[in-house]
């Protein structure tokens, strides 16, 4: 039985185009199993965010038919919906290696919910000449989505030169006064890039909900 606190919202695909995620870091494996079945039994697709190995090890334990994606730190449930191709692709930038994480999980989400996205890693400030090669082919994407720790520069400079709709995800990466992403979080908020939208610190999944409502609003 699924325990009586978790009321699962089954109707925000339709009402909002978009399937109830999952939070999965301040739940125990026990529930998070309790609630994926619950989802399987209704025939619904799964997304559970913020989850360790240890974690996903029990789960695979306790339920059938899940699958962990290590990089995303995800677990899913069913298959992803029917790509919209008609809707237009995200890109999923990231300033280093190191913010991996968030990127890949605003990556799985989206391709969960049907949208084209590619994941371009290692483009941050640091290296200009790496961000700028890749302008005609950020062109091409409606909406793209910057994950940036340290200062968090990349956003702004993105929303400088291209037209598209510009997502600021700030990451906990970096020294000292980075101060686990607050640093990114207020230089992404005190932008001089106009229309620069910032989600919260780590929100590699609310950025992608956000793009979301972007591309179900133009179509």
């Amino acid at each position: 039985m699924i325990e009586p606190e978790a009321r699962l919202d089954f109707q925000r695909k339709s009402r909002l185009g978009m399937v109830e995620a999952i939070w999965g870091e301040h739940k125990t494996a026990e529930q998070i199993a309790a609630i994926l079945r619950t989802f399987q039994v209704n025939g619904e697709i799964a997304l559970v965010t913020r989850v360790d190995p240890q974690k996903a090890e029990q789960l695979l334990a306790l339920v059938e038919d899940i699958e962990f994606h290590l990089e995303a730190r995800c677990l899913t449930t069913g298959s992803p919906s029917k790509q919209q191709s008609g809707l237009g692709e995200v890109v999923v930038l990231s300033g280093g290696t190191s913010d991996l994480a968030v990127a890949a999980e605003a990556e799985l989400a989206l391709k969960w919910h049907g949208i084209k996205t590619e994941l371009l890693l290692d483009v941050g400030v640091a290296g200009l000449h790496r961000l700028l090669g890749t302008l005609e082919r950020l062109k091409q994407a409606k909406v793209l989505i910057a994950c940036a720790g340290m200062e968090g520069a990349l956003p702004t400079v993105l929303a400088g030169l291209v037209p598209q709709p510009v997502i600021g995800v700030p990451v906990s990466v970096g020294y000292g006064v980075s101060a686990q992403g607050r640093t990114a979080l207020a230089g992404m908020l005190s932008s001089c890039a106009p229309g620069l939208v910032v989600v919260n610190i780590d929100n590699g999944y609310g950025a992608a909900m956000a793009a979301l409502r972007i591309l179900n609003t133009e179509n």
